[in-house]
């Protein structure tokens, strides 16, 4: 642009050489905005499971009446069996063994509509961070800690880096 607005040659008007430039340097810089808006809601959205996962506690079941007490979810490991009652977190990742229950999966899928999860058939699998709205489940625990899904979400979110060309390189 400054090249054919001092010497006049160029294969276009400077105006339109200078629009141009101007049109995509608001490009990358409106590229940028988005990349760093959409790095900071990841992160944000990693805090939040950070804060789902370590905050749950667990009603680990202790005799056969269902008396429990209460563990750090982070805690549970392979074969717990934990109580889950209306209104309360799933710890970890489990298959329901007893009990039918309306569960909120709205924080992994993103649907808003519960689902119901019971014992036997295909609809056991139950999912940490996810919430019993109504009745009560118990839960055998099928995950180590650090090795769930909201575990993986965490470290997929957590390492969405972007690879950037080298044009892209330069210009930032």
């Amino acid at each position: 642009f400054i090249h054919a607005l001092v010497t006049g040659e160029g294969d276009a008007p400077p105006g339109f050489i200078g629009a141009v430039s101007l049109w995509l340097w608001f490009t990358v810089l409106f590229a940028n905005f988005a990349e760093a808006m959409a790095e900071g809601r990841g992160k944000a959205q990693a805090e939040s499971l950070k804060k789902t996962r370590t905050e749950s506690q667990a009603k680990l079941l202790t005799g056969s009446e269902k008396t429990y007490r209460l563990v750090p979810g982070t805690a549970l490991k392979v074969g717990d069996i934990v109580l889950v009652e209306a209104g309360d977190n799933i710890p970890s990742d489990g298959e329901v063994i007893e009990g039918v229950a309306s569960v909120n999966e709205a924080a992994i899928t993103g649907e808003s509509a519960p689902v119901i999860r019971e014992s036997g058939g295909d609809r056991s699998a139950v999912t940490g961070g996810t919430m019993v709205l109504s009745d009560e489940i118990v839960i055998r625990i099928t995950a180590e800690p650090g090795q769930t899904f909201v575990d993986r979400m965490i470290a997929l979110v957590e390492g969405a880096e972007r690879q950037r060309t080298p044009n892209e390189l330069a210009l930032t």
